[in-house]
């Protein structure tokens, strides 16, 4: 089984086993918290049921105790009354259309003088718990089926104390109050006149949980394809470790940070979202306006009858705004395509000397075209065979793209007859690479956005911006050789002005050109 299955399978496992727990705890436990609701308003109704009696009891015949006359006369209209009300009332998704509550009252033997059903008149209650022990002053309560052996028949029954108000005895109760207790009252309501509302709130608890089911069954498939590549890459790294010939602790610390951290950034792009497709398409959106626009604008006046010279020239308009739409694209797919890497596919020793010597040869031929001298500058033992100061671990392609994105960009904005200067400085545990111009330099708004995608400035000669795209790749090849890229301006004090001495041309402010710094660690020797 591949990898990606197993954290699927094993994701689905654990939530399934939790959310199976979990609603069996929920819809076992609604039962219980239902019938404890409508216990404690059965509370409450008994307790007003047996005040109004209260209200009604009399003296009774000589030679009995006080209060032996229970008058339950008007209680027999009132619930015929209320049997009779129909209504409705819309409780969330239930309707309920007629009252259900049943009460009978007994005297202080249990025997029933009162009943709203007239099924249980002068039966003897005295042994059922609602009864007896409110006849002792203490609380009573119980669920009892109508039927016997059938739990859908079940009804609820609270029983109140029905006390003699006037004080026959001083004696206190058991709960504290005053008076003699002289009968009882009872309030019943059938378990199914709620259990519908239990049935009700299993269905949707179960429908949630359904629901939450399939979106985690989404949720862990993505997952799984996401943390396959990070386990993907400890893979690699393990085959790395037993690549190696000898034991070395700070390089092998160093190689897991790395795979660790790249491992940590795939997770985090994926968990959080990150989407350059559509950073990258509302960016282009904005940028290739003004070429289209140029585009349009040139066709739509080759349409018009014009001298064959001004022809020429509008579709010559029309061509370098078409390659630069298209490089722009190019560009794009590139830079896309870096982002998303977050390790080296392929890692070999690369001499930075001779990568620089060979760049500088290929530059002069545009170089000389403006005049502008290319210098290179090279430690005192770069090139030798047992040099391996300026060599560093990465990818031979990427840097070379880097390094010439640095040059062009250098060239594009030194004047003419000026000097291009490539210095190469080996540092203890880093490898610098220096390209120094002699141009306008980068202005102050400017300085927070070199490194943006698609900001570009206007190169002096031409007056043409180009994609704004170069330095952003030349960032994402330092990230991933774990490297940094910096470009600030040169100061009249630079190392490289020929000794500090303010140059000709040098700015008001201190400014003579820029200068972007490649800073690559060092491989270890």
């Amino acid at each position: 089984m591949r990898k990606r299955n197993r954290i699927f399978v094993g994701i689905l496992l654990i939530y399934t086993a939790g959310i199976a727990f979990m609603l069996y705890r929920v819809v076992a436990d609604l039962d219980p918290r239902y019938r404890e609701s409508a216990e404690e308003s059965l509370v409450e109704t008994s307790q007003l049921m047996a005040s109004l009696i209260e209200q009604d009891v009399r003296v009774g015949p000589p030679g009995k105790p006080p209060g032996d006359g229970l008058d339950t006369t008007r209680l027999q209209p009132i619930f015929k009354s209320l049997y009779a009300r129909r209504f409705t009332a819309q409780i969330f998704g239930l309707t309920k259309t007629r009252v259900e509550l049943r009460a009978y009252v007994t005297d202080r033997n249990g025997i029933v003088v009162f009943d709203s059903t007239n099924q249980n008149l002068g039966k003897d209650f005295s042994q059922w718990r609602d009864v007896r022990l409110a006849l002792k002053g203490e609380y009573g309560a119980r669920t009892t089926p109508d039927v016997a052996g059938e739990a859908d028949s079940s009804v609820m029954y609270v029983g109140a104390p029905v006390r003699w108000p006037h004080g026959g005895s001083t004696a206190s109760t058991n709960n504290g109050e005053q008076g003699d207790i002289i009968g009882t009252v009872t309030v019943g309501k059938p378990v199914q006149s709620f259990g519908q509302f239990v049935s009700a709130a299993r269905e949707k608890t179960l429908y949630v949980g359904l629901v939450s089911v399939l979106a985690v069954i989404m949720l862990a498939v993505m997952v799984s394809v996401w943390l396959a590549r990070p386990f993907g890459l400890i893979a690699d790294y393990v085959r790395y470790v037993r690549a190696q010939r000898r034991f070395s602790l700070p390089r092998l610390g160093r190689r897991a940070m790395g795979v660790l951290g790249a491992a940590y950034d795939e997770m985090r792009d994926a968990l959080a979202g990150r989407n350059y497709v559509a950073d990258y398409v509302q960016t282009l959106t904005h940028e290739v306006k003004s070429p289209l626009s140029a585009i349009r604008g040139a066709a739509e006046l080759l349409q018009e009858p014009m001298p064959e010279d001004q022809r020429q020239r509008f579709l010559a308009n029309i061509q370098r705004e078409t390659q630069r739409i298209q490089e722009m694209v190019d560009r794009m797919m590139e830079l896309t395509a870096l982002e998303t890497r977050r390790v080296l596919e392929r890692v070999e020793p690369v001499a930075l000397a001779p990568l620089l010597q060979e760049l500088v040869a290929d530059a002069q031929g545009s170089a000389a075209q403006r005049r502008i001298r290319i210098a290179l500058v090279l430690p005192a033992d770069a090139g030798k065979s047992d040099a391996t100061g300026e060599t560093v671990e990465g990818d031979p392609f990427l840097l070379r793209r880097a390094v010439s994105n640095l040059l062009d960009n250098a060239l594009d904005f030194s004047p003419e007859g000026s000097t291009v200067q490539i210095e190469l400085t080996v540092q203890r545990r880093s490898v610098q690479i220096s390209v120094r111009d002699e141009g306008p330099g980068i202005p102050d708004y400017a300085q927070d956005k070199v490194f943006e995608k698609f900001y570009s400035l206007a190169r002096p000669h031409s007056r043409k911006k180009s994609t704004g795209l170069g330095l952003s790749f030349v960032k994402e090849i330092a990230l991933l050789h774990r490297g940094r890229i910096e470009l600030d301006n040169r100061q009249d004090n630079d190392p490289g002005s020929e000794g500090g001495r303010e140059q000709p041309g040098a700015h008001p402010d201190n400014r003579c050109g820029a200068v972007a710094t490649l800073s690559l660690p060092r491989a270890p020797a």
